[in-house]
């Protein structure tokens, strides 16, 4: 299972992109939303969340998707039960994605020190001792992805499809989207 979280403030396309490809591919998903079901992204749009951070069933989680917005990033960040899924998945060898502001997360709290990553434009200064590739849409270090900004959410959210067996491949969900990978 493939948790997207969703904090009040999220940045709508990193979310829906990714979410959408998944499901293309057949990769289970859900989101899971902070402080309830219905979540407001930073402009304004709101999507209603599959369950609630509280009701992630951990044990089953292969990866956990964190995408940007400044807003969205400090609800995760404030978020108890956000912040101990996505420890879970570090502990436990699962896929840790996160893309725009939210590779900070991870790299304020080390977890990209020496690693490949990339994030937002202006925002390296949160991402510890990372390796930034500023060139790059998505970066994949080992079970860590990280993607660029809103314009990469979808060679972003084909990545995360990459990584899981689905029943289509990311190449053909690309085709079937008429998306020119780079």
């Amino acid at each position: 299972m493939v948790y997207i979280i969703l904090g009040k403030g999220f940045e709508e396309v990193e979310a829906i992109a990714p979410g959408d490809i998944l499901r293309r591919a057949q990769i289970p998903m859900q989101y899971a939303g902070i402080g309830g079901k219905i979540v407001e992204g930073a402009h304004g749009i709101r999507l209603e969340a599959d369950i609630t951070v509280e009701e992630m069933a951990l044990s089953e989680m292969d990866m956990i998707v964190l995408p940007g917005g400044s807003g969205g990033v400090a609800s995760i960040e404030a978020d108890p039960a956000a912040m101990a899924a996505v420890e879970y998945a570090l502990s436990h060898d699962r896929y840790v994605a996160a893309i725009c502001a939210a590779p900070t997360i991870l790299g304020k709290r080390g977890h990209l020190d020496g690693r490949h990553a990339v994030c937002y434009p202006g925002m390296e200064d949160g991402m510890g001792k990372a390796i930034v590739h500023p060139d790059r849409e998505a970066v994949i270090d080992g079970k860590l992805i990280t993607g660029r900004a809103p314009g990469a959410a979808i060679e972003f959210g084909l990545t995360l499809a990459g990584m899981l067996p689905g029943q289509f491949s990311p190449d053909e969900v690309a085709k079937y989207m008429v998306y020119e990978r780079r």
